[in-house]
């Protein structure tokens, strides 16, 4: 099993910089997570690049 990889996003909801721990063995995902500053939900969308690399994670409010 990889190790998880902390990545920095930003919440759109209070604007703070929150760090989320990305599996890098599932290429494709979608979660949601709450904010851990204002506790509102987020939807996570994770790309994880074929071969690795660094993830894109795409972060927006849940109901959006």
């Amino acid at each position: 099993m990889q190790d998880l990889l902390p990545v920095t996003v930003q919440c759109p909801h209070c604007w703070e910089a929150i760090e989320v721990l990305v599996d890098p063995s599932v290429s494709e995902q979608e979660y949601v997570e709450d904010c851990q500053v204002c506790c509102r939900p987020l939807l996570f969308t994770v790309q994880v690049p074929y071969g690795g690399g660094e993830p894109m994670v795409d972060v927006r409010p849940e109901n959006d």
